[in-house]
């Protein structure tokens, strides 16, 4: 005969049985999405790190020629690593240096390919805007004004953007907007750490102009 105790526990797994056969799929289908997330939130990371770390034995390679000032192999390890390893760092600080490299032997077209990579491919948003910085600058070598601004025409992070303040006072410079000029070199220099060397750079600009810039102080109550 059944004791009050086994028919509460019948009761109970009756209840259990109701709620299972009402919500079971949709329990077990929100734990796979759950588990899925997980496995590919592990994996995501795994692939990073994995890639990251073949893209470091390229990127030993590509400093090894920079040193050795070999500028072929410096060129096929910048390839490999954007080819294989684009969506790491390591792709666009390669890209960034071999352009460099590529100025200081007047291949211009062609440092202007690697910065223009990165400002299309990085994935790192400090290197992005200093390749459109450097590329910037190219274009402003080429009179090519529109262009220079266009590249400049974003919401650049916090810690460039007194530099793209500074970038775009030069080409209202150059177009003879001096009022502008004075402004864009006003805001870049009071944004700046005054402890930059650059800061100086902006005050012979503006000195140039017959601006000097003013230090706002604090009022001591």
């Amino acid at each position: 005969m059944a004791t009050n105790l086994d028919l509460e526990e019948q009761e109970q797994l009756d209840q259990l049985k109701h709620f299972w056969n009402q919500w079971g799929n949709a329990i077990s289908s929100c734990l796979a999405v759950i588990a899925l997330a997980y496995l590919a939130y592990t994996g995501w990371n795994y692939w990073q790190r994995h890639q990251a770390s073949q893209a470091t034995i390229l990127f030993d390679t590509f400093e090894r020629a920079q040193k050795a000032a070999d500028m072929v192999l410096m060129e096929r390890a910048v390839a490999d690593i954007k080819d294989k390893f684009g969506r790491t760092v390591y792709a666009s600080q390669a890209a960034l240096i071999l352009a460099q490299a590529l100025l200081e032997k007047d291949r211009m077209d062609d440092a202007q390919i690697q910065l223009q990579w990165v400002i299309d491919h990085g994935f790192d948003s400090g290197y992005q805007i200093i390749a459109r910085l450097r590329l910037s600058a190219l274009w402003i070598d080429k009179k090519q004004y529109a262009a220079a601004r266009q590249l400049l025409s974003l919401t650049a992070p916090t810690a460039y953007r007194s530099l793209v303040q500074d970038r775009l006072g030069d080409l209202s410079f150059l177009e003879g907007q001096h009022s502008a000029a004075i402004a864009l070199y006003q805001s870049a220099w009071g944004a700046m750490d005054p402890r930059a060397e650059y800061r100086r750079l902006l005050e012979i600009k503006l000195a140039s102009l017959g601006v000097t810039p003013e230090v706002q102080t604090k009022e001591t109550p």
